[in-house]
């Protein structure tokens, strides 16, 4: 006799609610500003009681951390960028031209999904200092991807000649950087695809043979 594992009901309405309070959040925080937007503000946007959110997330920087981690990763699943399938596909790719062709799209479906919320975090920064003490101090997160990334492409096929990984993670992280992003995407209003297209074409020039 086959076990038909039934769904967690309660488990699923609680992660609904986790994520209509971090949509809200969202929401509110790009239109008024974090330091303008109250949990009150967000409870009411998500439908929920206050007490919810303080029950879930604790405060607001500890909701904001969340915002900002959700964003980066796509969805809420305990998964490293590292070990998400966009990146491990691209490092895994032949030569050092695909693994750009298919590291690019990645990484800037990363950076647009953030770009909204980046003058919030830097605003929130610059209002609480505790808010940046919510990620580590002690290593750039966003470098040690581009890092990693680097390492893997040097030793492909088509990799520029002479070219160190220490060169290609600095070129990495600087043109797959949200300031970067921002500043033509925001500022000189390109649209992404033109972002897209110029960052993948730079970086194999630079990269690549």
């Amino acid at each position: 006799m086959t076990v038909v594992k039934r769904p967690n009901r309660r488990a699923e309405k609680a992660q609904e609610t986790r994520r209509r309070i971090i949509e809200a959040a969202r929401e509110l925080f790009v239109a008024d500003g974090y330091g303008a937007t109250n949990l009150q503000d967000v409870a009411d946007r998500a439908g929920v009681a206050v007490q919810t959110i303080y029950f879930t997330f604790g405060n607001k920087r500890a909701l904001l951390k969340e915002l900002v981690d959700v964003t980066i990763a796509g969805d809420s699943e305990p998964v490293a960028t590292m070990d998400r399938p966009w990146f491990t596909d691209a490092v895994a790719a032949a030569t050092a031209g695909e693994m750009l062709a298919a590291y690019v799209p990645g990484s800037s479906a990363v950076l647009a999904r953030v770009s909204p919320i980046m003058r919030v975090l830097e605003a929130a920064v610059a209002n609480d200092p505790e808010v940046a003490a919510l990620w580590p101090q002690d290593e750039d997160l966003r470098y040690v991807v581009q890092r990693a990334a680097a390492d893997a492409l040097v030793t492909k096929p088509g990799a520029r000649n002479g070219l160190t990984a220490d060169e290609a993670a600095d070129l990495l992280y600087g043109i797959l950087s949200p300031e970067l992003y921002l500043l033509f995407t925001r500022d000189r209003a390109w649209p992404h695809d033109r972002w897209l297209t110029w960052a993948t074409q730079t970086l194999h020039t630079q990269l690549c043979a």
